[in-house]
């Protein structure tokens, strides 16, 4: 997930230059844990909110296909020719229905815009009651048969149920968002006690403006998925397909969220606690810690993440270099300091 103002940036600087693209992590994630599913080739998405004034009562446009996301190059061509202010991002690897358009992320309804990352415990044994609760007009948007689009109907019926009709297609804010996707997850918890593997819950929803994003598991003793955050005044390439984030002021122009980082310094990037949901509105990051039966009030304690490591969802974040002391500290950050010279 990427958001930034007041410029828009091109596509390709997130999906295909970097190194460590969102791409590049599909079939070469030199930061994921483990290894035995180290590749996302079940296809993939990209949603994205136009910045044509005309277009913007349209809702996101996404574009998606079953083929493995390195593989693609219409992707490649689009993203080299459009530029958006917040960009939703996917690449798949099915744990839940067949390899389709239809059951690739994100998912779209109106304005809204939605993904996951991680999975339900025992779906099969949950759906029937997913299915039953909400109402039939969320039912019949179903297209694909994932555990994902699922959630993103019950996430629907729970915003028209909190008083946010969703068909009118406005920007219902951050506090709704965020109550709707706290329901959501109440719902599911609530589903599946008494199953013994915990569901993964990494929502990322968005109204085209404020954008709410968690980071959940069933369990006290586990860790969620991974899920990283990184903020600052602009994203740079320093050097070919080689990116960072600079900070020159307090601003909070770029704010990136993901589930790996896009690059490979250190300290672009801040782990986002588990059981916790970040809060994006007006260019300004909140993170509030979800408080019930598996919070950890111990803040040293320290969870196992050899769960999340077992289904590919756990990254790390980069190993910082030593830093060569006889570079001096700019021309260490790739940048040069400029020198004049005068003659007399």
């Amino acid at each position: 997930m990427f958001q930034t103002k007041p410029y828009p940036i091109l596509l390709s600087h997130l999906l295909t230059r970097p190194a460590h693209s969102i791409i590049n992590q599909s079939f070469d994630s030199r930061l994921r844990l483990d290894k035995r599913r180290p590749i996302n080739g079940d296809g993939f998405g990209v949603g994205y909110y136009s910045i044509d004034p005309e277009l913007e009562e349209a809702g996101p446009c996404v574009f998606r296909a079953i083929t493995p996301a390195w593989n693609n190059l219409n992707l490649e061509t689009l993203a080299e020719k459009t530029k958006s202010n917040l960009v939703f991002a996917h690449v798949r690897a099915s744990t839940y229905g067949v390899l389709s358009e239809t059951n690739c992320h994100p998912f779209t309804f109106k304005n809204l815009m939605f993904m996951h990352n991680g999975g339900i415990s025992n779906f099969n044994l949950v759906k029937r009651k997913l299915i039953n609760h909400i109402k039939d007009e969320y039912f019949l948007y179903l297209q694909g048969s994932t555990d994902s689009e699922c959630c993103f109907a019950l996430f629907l019926d729970t915003l028209d149920k909190l008083g946010y009709d969703p068909n009118e297609g406005k920007e219902v804010g951050n506090d709704a968002l965020r109550k709707a996707l706290m329901k959501t997850i109440e719902y599911i918890k609530d589903w599946t006690i008494g199953f013994k593997d915990p569901s993964l819950l990494n929502f990322a929803v968005t109204d085209g403006n404020s954008i709410i994003v968690s980071r959940y598991i069933t369990s006290k003793t586990e860790e969620a998925a991974s899920l990283h955050f990184s903020s600052g005044s602009s994203f740079v390439e320093y050097e070919p397909n080689q990116y960072r984030i600079e900070r020159l002021d307090r601003g909070q122009n770029v704010i990136m969220v993901a589930s790996e980082p896009l690059t490979f310094e250190r300290g672009d990037w801040i782990a986002v606690p588990t059981n916790s949901v970040l809060t994006i509105k007006d260019q300004t990051v909140l993170l509030h810690p979800i408080i019930d039966e598996y919070h950890q009030q111990d803040p040293l304690y320290s969870r196992s993440s050899s769960f999340a490591e077992s289904k590919g969802l756990m990254g790390s974040v980069p190993v910082a270099e030593a830093p060569d002391v006889d570079v001096p500290p700019l021309e260490r950050e790739g940048r040069s300091r400029s020198l004049v010279v005068e003659s007399i």
